[in-house]
C-alpha cells in the first residue's frame, strides 16, 4: 500500500467541484496533508465558496474557473493544473432534483466523467483518478447490506448518471490501463450540507424552532431507512483510496440503517422538542419510485483501507444541529 518513489516534492492535486460539501472538507485534509490543493468550480462566485472558508482554507487553495463538462476546459484544467491525484466530485447531486430536471443530470455527470478520463489516458498518464459515486447506483431494497460484488439498479436519474460514470470509470481502467477508481459513497452528512437535502432541512428546522420560529417542518415519507455517515470521514476513504499501487472499486458506509424518523426525533431531541409537535406528513412529498432502504457493506474498505466510520448517528446530529443553532441565534440561518 502507499505511493512508492523518492520524490519529495509537495504532491498536486485537483478537486472537481470543490464548493461542495465534499470538496471542501477533502481540500482541508490534503492541505493538512501537506498537498498544492487546486479546486475547479463554473464560476469563481466567492459566495459559493463558504465552506471553504468556513474550514479556514479559502486562501490557501487555488480555485479554478473551469466547467469540465467541457471537453476543452477539461483539457485545459489538466494541463495548467498538471495534478498528481484528480478527484472528481462535481456533478448535480441531489436525486428528488434530478427527477425534475434528468438531462441537466445526466449529459454533465456522464460527459465530464468522459473527458476528464480521456485527458488523463491521452496526455495525463501519471495522473491518479477518483469518481465520486453514489450508493444511489444500486437502487435499494435489498435485504441485506449491499457489497461491491452486487448488480446496479438504479431509480432514478442521478442514480443512473452514477452509474454510467463508473462503468466509464471501469472501462478506461480495464481498457486503457489509467489509474482509477470509483468510491461508492452512501449517504454521508455535515454542517456544511446543502439545505436542498432532507437532513440539513431538518436540522436547521429543528435549530430556527428552539430559538423561536413558529414555522412547521413539512417532510415526506418518514418511513425510508438510509445509512448515513460523517463527511469529514468519508473524504479520508477517498485519500485513501488514491493511495493504493492498484485501483480498486470500494463502498464507502457505516452499514448500520436508520429511519428518517429515527433522525427527525435525534435532532429534535436536541433541542429538548417533540419532533411530531412540529411537523407535519406531505403525501405529494413522497416519490413513486421511492427506495425504501439503502445500505452498504463497508467490509472491504475495513479489511484493505483500515477505514472504517467512527462517528456515529447521534453525534453527527448533534454536530449539525449545533452548528444550525448557532447560526440562528446570529441571524444567519435562512428561513424556509
Amino acid at each position: 500500500m502507499g505511493r512508492a518513489g523518492n520524490d519529495l516534492r509537495m504532491p498536486r492535486a485537483l478537486i472537481t467541484g470543490i464548493s461542495g460539501q465534499d470538496g471542501a472538507y477533502l481540500a482541508k485534509l490534503l492541505l493538512e496533508k501537506g498537498y498544492e490543493v487546486h479546486g475547479t468550480t463554473r464560476a469563481i462566485d466567492e459566495a459559493r465558496l463558504f465552506r471553504l472558508r468556513e474550514l479556514g482554507v479559502r486562501g490557501r487553495i487555488q480555485v479554478h474557473a473551469a466547467n469540465v463538462a467541457l471537453r476543452d476546459d477539461a483539457q485545459a484544467i489538466l494541463d495548467a493544473v498538471r495534478p498528481n491525484e484528480l478527484y472528481h466530485l462535481a456533478s448535480q447531486s441531489s436525486v428528488s432534483a434530478s427527477f425534475d430536471n434528468p438531462a441537466e443530470t445526466l449529459s454533465p455527470n456522464i460527459e465530464s466523467t468522459i473527458h476528464l478520463l480521456d485527458a488523463v489516458r491521452r496526455e495525463h498518464r501519471d495522473v491518479r483518478f477518483y469518481l465520486s459515486a453514489s450508493g444511489e447506483m444500486f437502487g435499494g431494497d435489498k435485504s441485506q447490506p449491499y457489497t461491491e460484488a452486487d448488480a446496479f439498479h438504479p431509480r432514478s436519474p442521478y442514480g443512473t448518471a452514477k452509474a454510467s460514470s463508473h462503468w466509464m470509470t471501469v472501462n478506461y481502467r480495464e481498457s486503457y490501463g489509467v489509474h482509477a477508481c470509483s468510491g461508492i459513497l452512501f449517504n454521508h452528512e455535515s454542517p456544511l450540507r446543502s439545505e436542498t437535502y432532507v437532513t440539513r432541512k431538518i436540522t436547521a428546522a429543528a435549530a430556527r424552532i428552539a430559538e423561536g420560529s413558529t414555522e412547521r417542518l413539512v417532510l415526506g415519507n418518514v418511513s425510508v431507512q438510509r445509512d448515513w455517515g460523517y463527511a469529514p470521514e468519508y473524504v479520508h476513504a477517498m485519500w485513501l483510496m488514491q493511495q493504493q499501487d492498484e485501483p480498486v472499486d470500494y463502498i464507502v458506509s457505516t452499514g448500520i440503517l436508520h429511519s428518517l424518523e429515527e433522525f427527525a426525533e435525534r435532532a429534535f431531541r436536541c433541542v429538548g422538542l417533540e419532533w411530531r409537535d412540529h411537523t407535519t406528513t406531505d403525501e405529494r412529498l413522497f416519490r413513486s419510485n421511492e427506495v425504501r432502504s439503502s445500505s452498504g457493506d463497508p467490509a472491504r474498505a475495513k479489511a484493505e483501507l483500515g477505514w472504517s466510520a467512527r462517528t456515529g448517528l447521534d453525534e453527527i446530529i448533534r454536530i449539525m444541529v449545533e452548528h444550525d443553532r448557532d447560526l440562528a441565534r446570529r441571524g444567519l440561518l435562512p428561513t424556509p
